[in-house]
């Protein structure tokens, strides 16, 4: 055993000379009671600090003048869209109370089947229609405004909602298009209100303690 043991040692210590001088062999334990500068908690798998690895923000590749957020021009495709889709699901829905309602005389049956469906897609189109147009108006306003102003704040929110209110309901008159834009105005006001809730409240505050 000792034979075989310092035939072997010799053998690495004659490797170890030839190329370049035989280095001390140290035991795993021996490694790892070493101490590293620079990285208290190092991963035992990667041998990297992973404090490094953590990002507190989140960190995109955008092009060159490109914001972080969606513009309306962006957001104009995801507005009507969801629209139409919430228009035809609230439709659907009231068609079916209609449907339900009208027909309660009426045995379950086939034609009473065919009345109900009929009122679901006629009411289901009607207010997907509907909402759809006015997505696609608030739409077309904000982008307009925002072109022409060169900025993006609430003013163009509540410019186009305005706007939207009043050509919406054109067709009633001077009095429906005031009555439009004014639900326009309040609908739009409430809804910038809601996006600057946080920054209103902690303006108030911080006037409170200074």
């Amino acid at each position: 055993m000792d034979n075989k043991s310092q035939g072997s040692g010799g053998i690495r210590g004659g490797f170890g000379n030839l190329f370049g001088g035989g280095a001390p062999e140290y035991s795993k334990s021996e490694l790892a009671s070493v101490p590293l500068t620079g990285a208290s908690s190092l991963s035992p798998y990667l041998n990297v600090d992973p404090r490094y690895l953590v990002q507190d923000t989140d960190e995109f590749i955008l092009p060159t003048g490109a914001s972080k957020t969606r513009g309306r021009f962006e957001l104009a495709f995801f507005t009507i869209g969801g629209s139409c889709m919430t228009g035809a699901t609230v439709g659907a829905l009231n068609g079916l109370r209609m449907g339900l309602k009208e027909t309660r005389d009426i045995a379950w049956s086939k034609p009473r089947n065919v009345q109900i469906i009929n009122m679901v897609t006629r009411q289901g189109a009607s207010w997907a229609n509907s909402l759809g147009s006015v997505a696609l108006l608030y739409s077309v306003f904000g982008v307009a405004i925002e072109k022409a102003r060169g900025a993006e704040d609430d003013i163009n929110t509540v410019a186009a909602g305005t706007l939207t209110g009043m050509l919406f309901k054109s067709g009633s008159g001077l009095k429906g298009a005031a009555r439009g834009g004014l639900v326009g105005l309040v609908l739009s006001g409430a809804y910038a209100l809601y996006n600057n809730w946080d920054h209103i409240t902690g303006s108030s505050t911080s006037s409170r303690l200074y």
